[in-house]
């Protein structure tokens, strides 16, 4: 049976390595992307996915997002993924041409025409996904799940101290979207980084995405290869050492396999107004509340054995093409 999945992502060195993943297991069809301005501006956002879907071969919509989140202005992550989003990979120019529509057009009708059977998967931003919810109220009956990485639950952040960039660059949209998808039948499922930040890529991580573009010669390995040195220079010069939190591809690999990570029902919410702590996702673990959980949170991450997948899954599946 095959996984039908529209990707919504600000891509991103994490997002280039998670869409790589998905094009390359055969009981995942990527029904479509989405262009989400976050790590870099939506234009380079878009002319990533455009040149990766075309270098991969997935022949699927990709609809340019919106350029600016719902209240405040945009803001990058530039220091962290470099100015064109993919560190130091040099990309081709895109042979193939975007989808005309608007990105939550595109998460509208994709849904419309597969209810119940199309998932989701947000991995930058949710403003296109916000968006949606106003063209399409029902939107979150139509899909069959949700899968969102975002948060911090009693975690640190990595934009503000309690933050965490995906839901920071859009609070607003973010709350939108965790509301609306309140009480549907399979609750989403919300990979943050107390989960994400659980793995690590140490340098003989890099060493073997480095063998697998050398040994297969497939022009994305060697992209990811290129990015991951500049994220690992990053991650150095931000006092982690020579190695780099992955944040997307655990989140894609759970929503595909359902694996390397086991999952707990909590109410979640963003913080708006706090003066200190706005983009904050506050989990309700004592139910002082009264509401019913509404997200599925990724716990307990198989680290080790998540990697060893990763890196087996993207062997074997860039030396097919």
């Amino acid at each position: 049976m095959t996984l039908p999945l529209l990707v919504d992502c600000d891509t991103g060195i994490d997002d280039a390595i998670a869409l790589t993943y998905l094009a390359c297991r055969e009981d995942v069809e990527v029904a479509g992307i989405v262009s989400t301005g976050g790590n870099v501006p939506v234009e380079a956002v878009h002319r990533n996915n455009l040149v990766l879907t075309g270098l991969l071969g997935l022949e699927v919509p990709v609809s340019r997002g919106a350029g600016a989140p719902l209240v405040e202005p945009p803001m990058y992550a530039e220091d962290t993924h470099g100015p064109t989003g993919l560190g130091h990979a040099v990309l081709p120019e895109p042979e193939r041409e975007e989808d005309p529509r608007a990105g939550a057009q595109l998460w509208v009708d994709l849904a419309r025409e597969r209810p119940g059977e199309l998932e989701g998967l947000v991995l930058g931003p949710h403003t296109n996904l916000a968006l949606a919810l106003e063209i399409e109220p029902e939107l979150p009956r139509l899909l069959r799940r949700l899968h969102i990485m975002g948060g911090a639950i009693h975690h640190r952040g990595n934009t503000g101290p309690t933050s965490e960039w995906n839901v920071a660059v859009d609070p607003e949209a973010a709350q939108r979207v965790l509301a609306a998808f309140s009480g549907v039948p399979r609750r989403p499922v919300l990979g943050s980084l107390e989960a994400t930040e659980a793995v690590r890529f140490e340098p003989a991580t890099l060493e073997a995405v480095e063998a697998i573009a050398s040994g297969t010669g497939h022009p994305v390995a060697q992209i990811i290869a290129d990015a991951l040195r500049f994220y690992f220079a990053f991650h150095e010069s931000d006092g982690f050492g020579w190695m780099a939190h992955v944040h997307d591809p655990i989140v894609a690999i759970h929503a595909v396999t359902g694996g390397f990570a086991s999952t707990s029902p909590l109410a979640v919410d963003v913080e708006l107004a706090g003066t200190l702590t706005r983009g904050q996702t506050v989990g309700d673990v004592l139910g002082r509340w009264g509401r019913e959980p509404n997200v599925d949170v990724l716990r307990e991450v198989q680290a080790e054995a998540f990697v060893e997948h990763l890196l087996s899954t993207l062997r074997e599946g860039l030396s097919r093409d």
